[in-house]
């Protein structure tokens, strides 16, 4: 995209923001679940086909430009990223990556117009953080493929028009070569949902069980065709999403940041404001460090991806530094509110909740822990 076509869009995403994603806040809050007039809004707004070619509809933004939008946009509450997120991730991504032809011309057009809603199925009772050890089965039936297994946490599940869905193909085949990714539409019988999951926060970023009960689904609908690559699809797009998180981490920093160095400055005690106070503002100053720290490596390891270099260390390291650090700087938020950052009111308490979710999805900062060490080592070879 063109400077110019850019820096528009910027602005207005940013004006958005501000004139209606935050005045509406706490309404999402209470109803924990997001108006739809915004959802229109967002949706021609484009923000549902921002990784998305523009062949297809979508924007087509670099890496780097998707970074730079999200950011604006986790300056208001996250939940409303969480919107587009499923569909800006895997659910087109597998597809731009992976997908034969004919699926690309039948799903992108929708995702990038926000007309469908894609969620991302691999999570299971059993299978987190080890995905490999997934025990959902598709089994071959002729030329479909009959889908049983229960699927858990799923974000956007109850809004989803289609699900990319993880199976095991192989049953014989141990670890995750066994596994396929299929787009399965939502309103395929035998998909039944849970009820919706009571979280620590994130309010209107909704989640829930799906449930697969020999659910039957054309072979065709294996992205790409081919059974058995459906791991590595969701691998090949695990950067960008890691890449993506960080972003999120960066704007919620951002947001952060700024309620706090505004309430330091406002608030007396001891006869003057807090802000001069030499302890909050050592606070101010980690706090602003660590964001700067994030924003530099986002902008180092997008314009890699961009370049088309592997970036899986630096992505892991970006993802890790960054879940971890807007954790501090939401402590310390709360911190320099005081008794008031323990209040509702105040919204710090809200967004303290939120970003502790950071840490454990698109891979717990343990496992992003684990990737850096073996990446260290496999160089070393």
């Amino acid at each position: 995209m063109d400077h110019e076509t850019f820096a528009l869009l910027r602005e207005t995403v940013r004006r958005f923001v501000e004139q209606r994603l935050i005045p509406a806040e706490d309404q999402v809050e209470r109803e924990d679940d997001i108006p739809r007039e915004i959802v229109a809004e967002m949706r021609e707004l484009g923000l549902f086909g921002l990784s998305i070619p523009e062949a297809y509809g979508g924007l087509g933004l670099t890496m780097a430009e998707e970074a730079a939008i999200i950011r604006e946009l986790t300056r208001a509450s996250v939940v409303f990223r969480s919107l587009i997120g499923t569909t800006v991730g895997i659910g087109s991504q597998g597809i731009v990556m992976d997908g034969a032809e004919a699926q690309k011309a039948e799903w992108l057009p929708k995702l990038a117009a926000g007309e469908a809603i894609s969620s991302f199925a691999l999570t299971e009772p059993e299978a987190g953080s080890d995905a490999a050890s997934l025990r959902t089965v598709a089994v071959k039936d002729g030329d479909t493929y009959r889908i049983t297994g229960t699927k858990r946490f799923i974000t956007n599940a109850s809004r989803a028009t289609v699900f990319t869905l993880m199976a095991r193909t192989e049953p014989d085949v141990k670890g995750s070569k066994g596994i396929s990714a299929f787009i399965v539409p939502a309103d395929t019988p035998g998909i039944t949902l849970g009820k919706p999951d009571k979280k620590m926060g994130q309010r209107g970023a909704v989640t829930c069980d799906v449930i697969f009960d020999d659910c039957v689904v054309p072979a065709s609908s294996i992205i790409g065709g081919v059974p058995g690559l459906g791991f590595k699809t969701a691998m090949k797009v695990l950067d960008r999403g890691r890449i993506h998180i960080a972003a999120v981490a960066l704007g919620m920093s951002d947001r952060l940041i700024d309620m706090s160095v505004r309430y330091a400055m406002e608030r007396k005690q001891f006869g003057q404001a807090i802000s001069g106070f030499q302890l909050v503002q050592a606070m101010l100053a980690d706090s602003k460090t660590e964001a700067l720290a994030t924003e530099a490596l986002l902008n180092a390891v997008a314009a890699k991806f961009d370049a088309g270099e592997n970036v899986s260390l630096e992505a892991s390291s970006l993802k890790y530094f960054s879940t971890e650090a807007v954790g501090r700087i939401a402590d310390r938020a709360v911190q320099i509110h005081g008794g008031a950052g323990y209040m509702a009111e105040y919204k710090v308490e809200r967004f303290y909740r939120d970003v502790r979710l950071f840490r454990i999805y698109e891979g717990t900062s343990q496992i992003q822990q684990i990737i850096i060490a073996r990446e260290l080592m496999r160089a070393m070879q």
